[in-house]
């Protein structure tokens, strides 16, 4: 087993990283000891490492433990990118003090985009979590992955596409899917394996390059691949105005009668490029704050 020490320059408040992982059955954290366990697919093998924050909001840092050497650097360099180590997030947040998310911001100061830990899961989970509220689409989720999947070391890995692709629409209906969302996820499968779409290349593309690529599956419209965007490849200025919840957001932070219509988002986001990633992520924190309250 090897050990890395890394800091991070704050402000970056790994607790409420925690907080928001939580909510997602299948991620393995420990507020006690402050730990989350991420499975990695390094050059397409699985490993385990386990993240430990040491620090504080201000100073923080973290202890990161893996198993085997082979993989160590690209796993740390993976691992930067997931939680973002790479960008300091106090440009973000002086970017925001003058907005009208300022004090969303203030209240979940140093919350980070957290990545999705690899490209496949990030986007069958957008299918599975479709048109679904999000309880019962991180039910349907923990399901899928416990039935299909696999566990090492504690924690779950999503089943490969080769394993979603040999399975039947009974085996998905089953456990609740839809008749059309096992359609979707198995196609998706099936496009992967068969070489029709290499998801490896998708960081070189631009936004445009991979939504384009990307609605050309079946199931897959412009929510799902905005939220890959932002959640797979960390893309900073993604403002999905199409999702309720930051629809919902916006209605109680204006107060507003009614969801806002797009035109009026558009309005509300332009103070907020290049980081409207970030605004997204502190729209919806806001409201699952509000959920966890009642």
């Amino acid at each position: 087993m090897w050990t890395e020490k890394l800091q991070v320059q704050g402000p970056y408040n790994f607790d409420l990283v925690l907080e928001r992982l939580s909510l997602d059955p299948l991620q393995v954290v420990d507020f006690t000891n402050r730990t989350v366990k991420v499975p990695l697919y390094i050059e397409k093998e699985p490993i385990v490492l386990q993240v430990q924050a040491m620090g504080n909001t201000d100073e923080p840092s973290f202890i990161i433990k893996g198993q085997s050497e082979v993989y160590k650097s690209k796993a740390i360099e993976r691992l930067k990118k997931v939680f973002h180590w790479h960008q300091p997030l106090e440009g973000i947040s002086r970017h925001f003090r003058e907005s009208d998310l300022r004090e969303i911001f203030e209240e979940h100061r140093g919350t980070a985009i957290v990545l999705d830990f690899d490209y496949y899961s990030c986007l069958v989970k957008c299918i599975i979590h479709q048109q679904l509220n999000l309880s019962f689409a991180h039910t349907l989720t923990e399901r899928f992955v416990k039935s299909f999947g696999f566990q090492m070391e504690g924690a779950w890995f999503y089943p490969t596409p080769e394993t979603t692709a040999q399975l039947q629409i009974e085996q998905l209906r089953a456990i609740q899917f839809s008749g059309r969302k096992a359609e979707y996820v198995i196609g998706l499968s099936e496009q992967i394996i068969q070489g029709h779409l290499n998801l490896d290349i998708m960081e070189k593309l631009s936004n445009q390059e991979v939504m384009d690529t990307l609605i050309k599956i079946r199931g897959i419209g412009r929510w799902t691949a905005e939220n890959f965007l932002l959640f797979g490849l960390g893309r900073p200025n993604l403002f999905p105005k199409a999702d309720i919840g930051i629809q919902n957001a916006l209605k109680i932070l204006y107060g507003l009668p009614q969801k806002p219509t797009q035109e009026e988002m558009e309005a509300y986001s332009v103070k907020w490029a290049p980081y409207l990633s970030y605004a997204s992520l502190y729209l919806w924190r806001s409201i699952e704050k509000r959920s966890e309250k009642k």
